[in-house]
């Protein structure tokens, strides 16, 4: 199964069983959404100090103080979680799924960390407050609306892919115009993608032919999916509106 990309046709939502099963699958995918966000934040609240961050993210070296091999392999190793987790997701049992899943929330949260100490906690909560705002937005719209976002969506997952590969680019160019383009374009994209997602996992909640295994891993993905479009569009904001400390 090609997920969140087959175009799956529409169907009569009309007994009291599919509702019941899609209710549950949408509940599904938003706690796994929410537990990954908990799990990020509380080890990036705890763990984004400057002793933690002097200690293990930077290294003194004849040059001065340079950014250690550490930080790199935190800040990389998401990276290579996610791409595991999506090739294994249709190959690997659910636990082995599961337990990415989580490994990936707690190596993003070591990542993030970085931001406690470049931001000022009074502006990173508002903009995680606005974030919130247009996710829930754009997610009652993608359930919501009429039209077909296929093709939206096909646009913003070339789009996505081009400020991912740019992102990578800056790591190491350092360019702060650039970053400031990629986060500008990133705040534009991203709520059309949760919208697209969403309401591709609305036609997944309804689909009755999908196995119980196959439904517990589509919940698992589509809360994985919504999960990192919501840091990604809080990052973006952040780094845009986001007062510096």
């Amino acid at each position: 199964m090609d997920f969140f990309n087959s175009n799956i046709e529409s169907v009569e939502f009309n007994t009291v069983e599919q509702q019941a099963s899609a209710r549950k699958f949408l509940a599904n995918v938003y706690l796994y959404m929410m537990g990954a966000l908990l799990i990020t934040g509380i080890i990036a609240y705890r763990y984004g100090t400057y002793e933690f961050i002097e200690k293990y993210y930077l290294v003194q070296t004849p040059k001065g103080i340079e950014i250690a091999p550490l930080f790199w392999v935190v800040a990389l190793s998401p990276i290579a979680v996610s791409f595991a987790l999506q090739w294994l997701i249709n190959k690997a049992s659910f636990p082995i799924i599961f337990a990415l899943f989580i490994l990936y929330a707690v190596l993003l949260g070591f990542s993030l960390s970085t931001i406690f100490i470049i931001y000022t906690h009074a502006s990173i909560f508002a903009v995680f407050g606005v974030a919130a705002t247009v996710f829930g937005i754009m997610a009652i719209l993608g359930y919501t609306t009429k039209a077909d976002l296929t093709k939206m969506g096909a646009i913003l997952g070339m789009a996505f892919t081009g400020i991912f590969i740019a992102s990578m680019i800056n790591l190491w160019l350092g360019s702060t115009g650039m970053q400031w383009w990629i986060s500008l374009i990133g705040a534009i994209i991203f709520p059309g993608l949760i919208a697209f997602h969403m309401q591709q996992l609305k036609k997944y909640a309804y689909d009755s032919m999908m196995s119980e295994d196959q439904r517990r891993k589509i919940e698992l993905l589509g809360g994985f999916t919504l999960y990192v479009l919501f840091v990604n569009l809080f990052l973006s904001l952040l780094r845009l509106f986001g007062e510096r400390d």
